[in-house]
């Protein structure tokens, strides 16, 4: 445990209370009045993270610091809720969504300005109301995770979820992702579901889905249409231009995450994608070679 964590442990501390902390620097005392942040993952954790009143983050030397008080607890987060959205509706296909956390299943705290895996599967179905004329969704909960926590154990689990769904009747499978590791994860299901025969769609979103400019929405809806279509593959859906004109559908083993903020980051390396697809449904194939229902 670094330094940072010993020192919120032994004061009480935890992230999102607002704290006034006395630093002694140069034998001058200095106060500090803020929310306090998570602590820097990469940093050696010898300095307090506090967002002050104007907004700025500052870090405080551990070794410095002479007295801190606890001005406010921080709310505690709401329990995750997880059941069947909407009852069934004859003659849609049924789509599982499997939730794992990531951007598209995120919330911006505009307290800390941290980016929180708040929004359960439920809450991202609810969010699109479109889906549901698409198919019948059931949501589940796998993880609640920023993607560069997924482990190869987790692959393991989210294999046995989707395999789960299709052999229960489900007509295809959602897996709703964090970008940053999205390429691995679907590179190893696709080793991982042989013998597929209906589609398992990875999808994430470069900015969560509370903000104006989240690609969240419209990728679900690709995605939930690719997941009806005569299609038996691991797919990524993601933008195919920073503008919402359409969706790319990518193999799963040949698809690489290339910008870190683009909409349009996803890319087919030395590979054409399977097929582009659009807001209103229509769907136009690149190629032939891809596995039927």
């Amino acid at each position: 445990m670094r330094k940072v964590e010993l020192f919120m442990k032994e004061k009480g501390i935890e992230i999102g209370d607002y704290v006034e902390v006395v630093e002694k620097e140069n034998g001058t005392r200095v106060i500090h009045r803020g929310l306090v942040m998570p602590p820097y993952e990469l940093s050696k954790g010898e300095t307090l993270t506090v967002k002050l009143d104007n907004g700025y983050n500052v870090g405080i030397l551990i070794d410095q610091i002479v007295e801190v008080r606890i001005i406010e607890k921080a709310k505690p987060r709401e329990e995750v809720s997880f059941k069947e959205v909407l009852p069934k509706k004859p003659g849609l296909p049924n789509v599982t969504i499997i939730g794992t956390g990531g951007t598209i299943a995120s919330k911006i705290d505009y307290k800390t300005g941290a980016v929180h895996a708040a929004f359960t599967a439920e809450e991202l179905a609810k969010a699109v109301p479109e889906i549901f004329e698409i198919a019948n969704i059931t949501p589940r909960l796998l993880f609640n995770i920023m993607s560069e926590d997924m482990k190869p154990e987790y692959w393991k689990k989210m294999a046995h979820e989707v395999a789960k769904a299709l052999n229960s009747g489900e007509d295809g499978v959602i897996i709703g992702h964090g970008t940053d590791t999205m390429g691995y994860s679907a590179a190893a299901l696709s080793f991982m579901l042989r013998e597929l025969e209906k589609p398992v769609i990875f999808v994430g979103s470069q900015r969560s889905s509370d903000r104006p400019s989240s690609d969240a929405a419209m990728n679900l809806i690709c995605s939930t249409r690719m997941a009806v279509e005569d299609f038996g593959e691991v797919a990524v859906v993601m933008h195919g231009e920073t503008s919402d004109t359409y969706c790319l559908v990518h193999r799963g083993t040949k698809v690489r995450k290339m910008h870190t903020s683009r909409r349009d980051a996803f890319r087919s390396i030395n590979d054409v994608p399977i097929a582009k697809i659009w807001y209103d449904g229509r769907v136009e194939y690149l190629r032939e070679d891809y596995r039927k229902r």
